[in-house]
């Protein structure tokens, strides 16, 4: 009795011990092989997943370079085109872009300017801002920027309309001082000052090149309003000191009674300056045009009656700035004036 009590429940307890054991065996390989799975499927996504986690990471991190812009000016030996270069340098820390400054020997260096537009579509700039030594000659190399996708704005001098046409180019925004008008109120100030008659002679820019033909017009208009003034002589210097003092020798010798005198730019005006200091000449009206530095000392001294101030930094500034506002998607206007300024020893004294 006692053992048959004892040994019934003996066999219950041993079969709950094996279910357990099974049960328990059963969940652990459960567990494993989840485990298993979790971990290859981890280790499948994994890759991928730390890509684009870094690819976002570096996209983040990476500043965006810095929009090209270049400025391709004639030359750095006329102190009318530092002053323009100043201007674009103060556009490029107001704007945070990158400058690149291209400038050839002389402004009658028209093939260097080429060049440069030829390197400047190989880098890839975003812009070129230029001003032209030449209207028609730069058009070609100026449509191959443009067929590269390249922004383009033109100052100070520019570009023969008809050129563009026949090159088929898109208009391009045009940035400049109306040269017409000023040179004509630059002469019409010295006209003022005769009271009998005289002679004028006229010293030209560069005649391929649309600034100069302008200035000569304005002042060609200038001298004709004054009954009492004949232009006798017409000839171009190329904007050059040298070259003036050379033309003045000539027209001074063909014509010794000249006593009025208008040079296109400064430059040319500080040659035929030189050339009336040797021959001991004060008795000569002189109008000019740019209002370096130079010529202000002499309008303050009486050597040159009035120039032009066609504000050169404020050109480079808006050739930059306008610029800039294509490259971010804004409409600029296709030509835009800046105020011309006689100088003359009123304003200076």
């Amino acid at each position: 009795m006692y053992c048959s009590r004892i040994e019934r429940p003996l066999l219950p307890a041993r079969a709950t011990q094996h279910w357990v054991v099974s049960f328990l065996y059963m969940l652990l390989t459960m567990l494993c092989i989840g485990l298993l799975t979790g971990c290859d499927r981890a280790a499948k996504i994994s890759p991928s997943a730390t890509a684009n986690s870094s690819a976002s990471s570096a996209s983040q991190s990476t500043p965006v370079p810095p929009k090209q812009i270049a400025l391709v000016i004639k030359t750095r030996s006329n102190p009318f085109f530092l002053e323009m270069e100043k201007g674009a340098r103060r556009a490029e820390k107001e704007l945070g872009i990158r400058l690149i400054v291209r400038a050839a020997a002389s402004e009658t260096s028209i093939e260097q300017q080429i060049q440069f537009i030829e390197e400047l579509i190989i880098a890839k700039v975003n812009a070129i801002v230029i001003a032209p030594g030449d209207s028609q000659r730069l058009v070609p190399v100026l449509k191959k920027a443009q067929m590269a996708g390249i922004k383009l704005i033109n100052i100070d001098n520019q570009l023969n309309p008809e050129a563009m046409s026949r090159a088929r180019m898109s208009a391009i925004p045009f940035i400049s001082v109306d040269n017409e008008q000023a040179s004509y109120e630059a002469v019409r100030f010295m006209t003022k000052q005769v009271k009998q008659a005289a002679k004028a002679g006229i010293v030209e820019g560069i005649r391929s090149a649309e600034n100069s033909n302008s200035r000569l017009r304005g002042a060609r208009r200038g001298f004709e309003e004054n009954p009492l003034i004949k232009i006798v002589a017409s000839e171009s210097a190329n904007w050059k000191i040298d070259e003036a003092n050379i033309v003045a020798a000539r027209m001074f010798a063909a014509h010794p009674d000249i006593s009025l005198v208008f040079c296109a730019n400064d430059m040319m005006a500080m040659g035929v300056l030189k050339y009336l200091q040797d021959q001991n000449r004060n008795n000569v009206l002189i109008a000019s045009y740019d209002a370096l530095d130079d010529i202000r000392d002499a309008i303050k001294d009486g050597r040159v009656l009035v120039s032009v101030d066609q504000q050169a930094a404020l050109q480079g500034y808006q050739g930059i700035a306008q610029a800039y506002k294509l490259l971010v998607g804004e409409s600029v206007p296709l030509i835009v004036k800046i105020d011309a300024r006689l100088v003359s020893a009123a304003q200076l004294h």
